[in-house]
């Protein structure tokens, strides 16, 4: 889920042994990461295992006891503490819009604290409005009590990205609205990553939501990096029997939603798909949860084509195939 456009415009990180320490116990214990300009970063974990902590140790809402880290190679700590935060991104859960201003002059806080002139503001407020799938003209006036749960969270994104900022840190953002705005919200900030090339940083107790996000995922633990791999490639490889647990890495469904028709194609596929007659056809890209679904309608395979090539079929056998390569030792 890489940022297809535009992925130079993201900040590199560079953590080394970051630690914070709440009286005797290390809350972050030591924590090493690296993070590519434009990648999509989840941090995974369970309450208290350390993801919101280290993550506001970033923007220095949390001052780390040790350890240092580097923003596109420069000290974070060697940083005016608001010049730092002006330059980086910040959602959270409770969204925090102030509820006496309306959305166009939330969006524009930051910006006016930067001295940008006033029709670059407004045209940067219609513009992220546009972007977060909110009608400039409908919402700009509103105040935030006047908006939906999802809609509040929509802003609070948008506000976040309204300085264009090349590293975006969100905390649980959309952890207190309901499962089909959740969705949509998802599909939303994955379409702005994919747009942007914006560093994003993503703390969450979600298996399935950083599963759908990550480019890769960062497990922890009692404050220390348990594995820091792919989607597919933590479910499969487990560093660990606690990452194993923590994923319920047998849960085949959710390996289903993680490889594609492409990835399941048989090296004689295309040969089958010229007999393939009538069987329904499905995008190279389609989930096998999808091909699943098109197999439990009744059709024998599933055409993969796209681009106006048909690269092969996929049958039941064919996808349990593809399932057992990735089976968890």
């Amino acid at each position: 889920m890489s940022a297809e456009a535009n992925g130079s415009g993201g900040a590199s990180l560079r953590l080394r042994g970051v630690t914070v320490r709440y009286a005797a116990r290390a809350a972050v214990d030591g924590v090493d990461l690296d993070v590519a300009g434009g990648e999509f970063i989840v941090l995974l974990g369970p309450s208290g295992s350390g993801k919101s902590t280290l993550l506001r140790t970033i923007n220095r809402l949390v001052v780390p006891d040790a350890g240092t880290i580097e923003i596109d190679g420069t000290d974070a700590a060697a940083l005016q503490q608001e010049t730092l935060r002006r330059g980086i991104g910040y959602a959270i859960q409770a969204v925090g819009l102030f509820g006496h201003m309306t959305v166009a002059r939330n969006i524009a806080v930051v910006p006016e604290l930067l001295g940008w002139d006033r029709g670059r503001i407004t045209a940067r407020v219609d513009e992220l409005l546009a972007l977060v799938r909110l009608e400039p003209a409908r919402y700009r006036e509103r105040y935030p009590r006047e908006l939906s749960g999802g809609e509040q969270q929509r802003v609070g994104v948008a506000r976040a990205l309204a300085a264009e900022p090349r590293l975006l840190l969100m905390d649980e953002p959309f952890g207190a609205v309901d499962a089909i705005v959740r969705a949509g919200l998802q599909d939303e900030t994955l379409r702005i990553h994919r747009m942007l090339g914006t560093t994003i940083l993503f703390v969450t107790h979600d298996v399935d939501e950083a599963l759908r996000l990550a480019d890769r995922i960062v497990v922890l633990k009692d404050g220390r990096v348990e594995q820091v791999d792919t989607p597919l490639r933590v479910l499969a490889h487990p560093a660990t029997g606690y990452v194993a647990a923590l994923l319920d890495s047998k849960d085949a469904v959710r390996r289903l939603q993680l490889l594609s028709a492409r990835d399941a194609l048989p090296a004689l596929g295309a040969a089958a798909a010229l007999e393939a007659g009538e069987a329904p056809r499905v995008e190279p890209a389609a989930t096998l949860r999808e091909v699943l679904s098109v197999l439990l309608e009744g059709a024998p395979c599933a055409v993969v084509a796209g681009g106006g090539e048909i690269l092969g079929t996929l049958s039941f056998d064919d996808v349990r195939a593809a399932l057992a390569r990735t089976e968890p030792p």
